[in-house]
C-alpha cells in the first residue's frame, strides 16, 4: 500500500508541475500587442489615459509555486492584450494586490 501512494505522490507532482509549466504557454499573444510599451509613470505625462486594468493568472498550483519572473512575464502579456482592447498602446505597471495580480494603468500616447 505505500508503494501505491509513494506512485500516486510522484504522479501528483509530475503532473502539477506540467500543468504550471504550461501556464505560460496558455496565455494568448493578441495581434498587436507586442507593439505595447512598458513604460514608468514618470513616462506618460502626455500621454491620454485610457483606465485601469486588474490582471491575474495562476502563481501558485497547490504546493507549487512558479517562479517570479514567469509570474510577471504572463502579467504583462494579459496587461498588453488588454491594452489592445481598449486601443491603449502603453501600459505601466501599479500595485501587486497580491501575488499573480497586478494592477496596470493604460495610455495612449503615439497620436
Amino acid at each position: 500500500m505505500k508503494r501505491y501512494k509513494t506512485i500516486l505522490y510522484i504522479t501528483v507532482g509530475l503532473l502539477c508541475s506540467h500543468l504550471v509549466g504550461c501556464a505560460s504557454r496558455m496565455i494568448e499573444v493578441r495581434p498587436g500587442s507586442v507593439n505595447v510599451n512598458l513604460q514608468n509613470s514618470n513616462n506618460v505625462s502626455s500621454c491620454k489615459s485610457m483606465g485601469k486594468v486588474t490582471v491575474s493568472v495562476m502563481a501558485e498550483f497547490g504546493f507549487y509555486t512558479r517562479s517570479a519572473d514567469d509570474v510577471e512575464a504572463n502579467l504583462l502579456q494579459m496587461a498588453r492584450n488588454s491594452a489592445v482592447d481598449s486601443g491603449a498602446d502603453t501600459v505601466v505597471k501599479e500595485d501587486m494586490t497580491e501575488y499573480g495580480r497586478r494592477v496596470f494603468a493604460l495610455y495612449k500616447c503615439q497620436r
